[in-house]
């Protein structure tokens, strides 16, 4: 090899590590930025008859599609059950654990025990005082935990709107980068800082919805939702959330964009393509879906048990039972008439009977819609329009009940008989359930518990929407027993004050009266649902909420493990190795000393021969 062939080599050694050091200084120097991705350089060997050098040719910057996007869908996933388990971490302090002070299940305790100290001493002023003390709390509990479940559902709205802002800004910045890369002239640095921006911005978007990005050999990037919705592909799409301000109880969301009560998110395409985001099912992760998740399904769900809470509480108080009467056609046939006076909408007829042996059970209930279904404990329930008259309600239920003798006796009675001789049918218990009408004279029952405006809570389905829904952000004690106690006791004009006949009532009724949420349960598919007596209502409610609770942290817990998993083998694909990069550092210099050292030996031997010549 000749000189000129060694100088040749050792210059281009020199400019190698020279290049190897700039990349060097530039790893140790990001080592603890955020998403830079560890550089090294390119180098090719080009060998001729005569010599053979070395020269850098760009630089390689650690990168790995699959582990990319891995990563992008682990943050969506965590980011959606991170917002979720927060805000049902609060609701969890808000609701209080069982048995504590201030609990649901503790304050009605309360009001139970009050209750029975009523039954033993019911002329006692102090003992009906505590009642109402007890009831008044049972208010308020329920009266704050709605107002605080609406205020976190407003958050919810307040955050959909700033996340939808961001998200914007970050897909705009995205499109930027996207340009950028199409600079042909654009320096190997310079685009390495641009794919590390390009990664950020990306893993930001995620945070927010759940996306999919198409990696290209260009560097650009398409981006979509994993339902297939284009974010940046020919232009950039734009998020858009019109907020429905103050939310209540009533504002839920519906398919149908004109009933809907709660804001609005939209996306419109570069083509002009507008699709609501919520109402096509379009979110399925990230911060984004966690939000709208917990404002339409589980805080909605939340209230609904409130309020199946606060209308038992009520019926259980203001009902009253009128049992059905022995009857029979003279040909062999028996049954029972039941009296429907002042069955007001949301009052029901219970119904027993035999048919070949196995017992039925249906639940019939005044009201202008259309329902015949089996609810969560296996009873029929029917929908009937009392107003029609009797003879009406005997003829709609005598189609719906066929192995039944269902009639009218009269304006307000119905007569339910068995089969006769047949003896297929056998008909064993009816009971009209109505709600009181006045504080005294109508039965033991009495409205305790009332509506807005103070009007009875009959439990009415006709209203829009039903008069259970929120009733628990309403729910009130009446004022006429506020200002007189005795009416816990007095339930007949002039009546003595030493009667428990209303207290037992109304204990008998919390411990027997029997509720089931939720209605049809084909139209609450995914929802839990309540059954039995109040006290077993609330801890359905506490320990339903307090295991939801409880698996929406450990789900975060668990995916935040599998994310922390993906961003320990990110460090160690992409990131720098500060000993590892110091050990190189000592093989650059190790080597430039040795290119130096060629460098200096040719010029010496230059210098000698141009000396002897």
């Amino acid at each position: 090899m000749g000189l000129t062939a060694s100088l040749t080599n050792a210059v281009s050694g020199l400019r190698v590590n020279q290049d190897s050091l700039d990349i060097l200084s530039r790893n140790i120097a990001n080592s603890g930025t955020p998403g830079y991705h560890r550089q090294s350089l390119n180098i090719v060997d080009y060998n001729s008859q005569d010599s053979s050098y070395a020269r850098s040719v760009g630089t390689h910057r650690a990168f790995n599609s699959s582990l990319q996007a891995y990563y992008n869908r682990q943050v969506s996933d965590t980011a959606n059950s991170g917002i979720q388990a927060g805000y049902l971490d609060r609701l969890q302090g808000f609701m209080g654990k069982p048995g504590t002070a201030g609990s649901l299940d503790t304050v009605f305790g309360d009001l139970q025990n009050a209750l029975q100290g009523i039954a033993t001493s019911p002329d006692d002023y102090n003992s009906r005082a505590q009642a109402v003390a007890s009831a008044q709390s049972m208010v308020e509990t329920l009266n704050r935990l709605s107002t605080t479940i609406q205020g976190m559902r407003q958050e919810t709205e307040g955050q959909i709107a700033s996340n939808v802002h961001n998200l914007n800004g970050m897909l705009n910045s995205l499109a930027e980068v996207n340009n950028r890369m199409l600079d042909l002239g654009m320096t190997e640095t310079s685009r390495a800082a641009l794919l590390d921006q390009r990664d950020r911005l990306i893993g930001s978007v995620a945070e927010m919805i759940d996306v999919r990005a198409d990696y290209r050999p260009d560097g650009t990037v398409a981006l979509m939702t994993r339902s297939g919705v284009g974010l940046i592909d020919n232009g950039v799409s734009t998020f858009k959330f019109e907020s429905a301000g103050n939310l209540s109880p009533n504002s839920v969301f519906d398919v149908d964009p004109a009933k809907t009560k709660v804001g609005k998110m939209t996306l419109t395409t570069p083509s002009g393509l507008t699709i609501d985001l919520v109402t096509q099912g379009v979110l399925q992760g990230g911060e984004l879906g966690g939000l709208v998740t917990l404002r339409d399904k589980t805080l909605v769900e939340a209230q609904d048990q409130l309020d199946e809470i606060a209308a038992g509480l009520a019926q259980a108080f203001s009902t009253n039972k009128t049992n059905g009467v022995a009857a029979t056609d003279g040909a062999g046939a028996e049954g029972l008439d039941v009296d429907i006076s002042n069955m007001a909408p949301g009052n029901d007829v219970l119904l027993t009977y035999a048919e070949n042996g196995v017992e039925k059970r249906v639940r019939i209930v005044n009201t202008s819609q259309a329902q015949d279904y089996v609810d969560a404990s296996g009873q029929r329930v029917i929908g009937v329009d009392f107003s029609a008259g009797a003879a009406a309600v005997a003829a709609a239920l005598d189609a719906k009940l066929p192995n039944l003798d269902i009639s009218s006796t009269g304006a307000n009675n119905l007569r339910i008989l068995d089969d006769g001789a047949a003896g297929k049918t056998d008909v064993r218990t009816a009971v009209a359930r109505s709600s009181s009408t006045s504080l005294q004279g109508s039965g033991l029952g009495f409205n305790l518990f009332v509506d807005q405006g103070n009007s009875a809570f009959t439990n009415n389905l006709d209203t829009d929407p039903p008069q259970k829904q929120g009733f628990a952000a309403r729910i009130s004690i009446d004022p006429v027993i506020l200002a007189d106690n005795r009416l816990l006791v007095q339930y007949e004009v002039g009546g003595t004050l030493g009667d428990a006949d209303r207290a037992d009532y109304v204990i008998d009724q919390l411990s027997k009266m029997q509720f089931v949420s939720g209605g049809n349960p084909a139209a609450n598919t995914g929802r839990f649902q309540l059954s039995g007596n109040l006290s077993e209502l609330i801890s359905q409610v506490v320990g339903f909420q307090g295991s939801t609770i409880n698996a929406a942290i450990s789900k975060n817990d668990d995916r935040q493990l599998t994310l922390d998993t993906i961003v320990d083998q990110m460090e160690s694909d992409y990131g720098v190795n500060v000993d590892e990069e110091m050990a190189r550092l000592m093989e650059l210099q190790n080597a430039y000393a040795a290119n130096a050292r060629v460098v200096s030996v040719v010029k010496e031997l230059l210098d000698a021969l141009l000396a002897s010549t």
